[in-house]
């Protein structure tokens, strides 16, 4: 496993400066005018985030919530500041803060080294963990020392008490690591494993306002093979956006993500065209060869800026040829669409061109995965599997 820390200081110089990493007290204005972003990037990525809300994701319990909620670490929106906003707690905080750790009297006020606070997390696609952000926006002198995360894999609906099992076996991501405050700490991981649940402690307390699981979606083979007919472009199936020909207002991502759409830029839109004779593309991986046989696309809340047509191409693994399965469409604003296509097509990659530009917010491909689909599934599954 490689451990990409968020921030150069070893643990010896921090614990010589416990206070090495603290942010400034609230100086007024925009409370993200001093934010800051440590270690590895992922904003720009094209991971999946598995603790996604629209995925399922769920934060199933914690040890400790006195002053902010758990459920906060996994809302979509930044975090928001009220310099004004306490409660009978104290301080309301947008995220996950527990309460402050004593020790056991007088004359050993700080808790014991090993304890801690946590968080079990419930992937909403189980998957390979590629990284995670740990943000701690707003808590600038309350954020913890230090954090870790362990995974696991554990199939079905476990609750907590299953899940803190001594027969349960986590297998440590990050161990105890210190973070910033009030910034964005991202760690990169290269651990080969399908895991289905996360636990994010806080050494020995304090408060995240949000987490962010970036990786790659595991589905369960089995699962889609007593289905049937499923979503082979679905996130949750295992497919992927590789390419577009323009990301400017939102990730091409979001077209292949569960549910409808619920605002504007819950989907894809891309910047006005206004060189003739061209238009946008996204380029998709299916979740494994497969056959489709009809095409769902939305422009839900997409008004004045849909896209004017549509045309879906298609090709049969990395260098088969493109071929037109939807010739050029007329899309309404603001409405599901549905076609029946006049062939069926087997492919593993599907392009989407909007012409000559303009949003859509959710794509559906409906068909089922062939028997090379779906031992390519099965094999990927068992090696990760562990």
């Amino acid at each position: 496993m490689t451990t990409h820390p968020a921030t150069p200081d070893s643990q010896d110089a921090h614990a010589d400066d416990p206070h090495a990493n603290d942010a400034a007290p609230y100086p007024g204005g925009d409370p993200y005018g001093d934010y800051r972003t440590h270690g590895v990037d992922f904003s720009a990525t094209d991971l999946v985030d598995l603790a996604d809300r629209r995925l399922g994701a769920g934060v199933i319990a914690a040890n400790d919530e006195f002053f902010a909620q758990r459920e906060n670490l996994l809302v979509r929106e930044r975090a928001v500041f009220d310099p004004e906003h306490f409660g009978h707690k104290g301080k309301v905080m947008d995220g996950w803060e527990t309460r402050r750790r004593r020790g056991a009297g007088p004359e050993t006020p700080f808790p014991a080294p090993e304890e801690h606070d946590w968080a079990l997390i419930r992937l909403g696609a189980p998957g390979v963990v590629k990284g995670v952000v740990v943000d701690t926006a707003h808590f600038r002198g309350n954020y913890p020392q230090r954090v870790s995360l362990q995974a696991t894999a554990v199939e079905g609906n476990p609750g907590p008490e299953e899940l803190l099992a001594d027969d349960v076996k986590w297998e440590e991501l990050l161990p105890p690591t210190p973070v910033l405050g009030h910034a964005a700490n991202g760690f990169a991981f290269d651990v080969e494993r399908r895991f289905t649940h996360l636990r994010l402690c806080q050494h020995p307390d304090g408060g995240i306002a949000r987490l962010r699981v970036y990786g790659e979606v595991v589905p369960d083979p089995e699962w889609l093979g007593l289905l049937g007919t499923v979503d082979l472009a679905s996130v949750l199936n295992g497919g992927v956006y590789e390419d577009a020909s323009d990301r400017f207002y939102s990730s091409p991502t979001q077209i292949i993500l569960p549910g409808t759409s619920r605002k504007m830029d819950d989907g894809w839109e891309n910047r006005r065209r206004r060189v003739r004779d061209t238009n946008d593309w996204v380029r998709f991986r299916l979740a494994a060869q497969g056959v489709i046989r009809a095409v769902e696309i939305d422009t839900a809340y997409l008004k004045g800026n849909s896209a004017g047509w549509v045309a879906l191409s298609a090709r049969d693994g990395e260098d088969g040829e493109w071929y037109e399965i939807l010739p050029r469409t007329r899309l309404q604003p603001d409405t599901p669409h549905r076609f029946r296509l006049a062939t069926p097509a087997t492919a593993t990659h599907v392009r989407l061109d909007a012409f000559p530009d303009g949003g859509v917010a959710r794509m559906r491909l409906h068909g089922e995965l062939t028997e090379a689909g779906t031992a390519a599934l099965a094999d990927r599954f068992r090696r990760l599997a562990g």
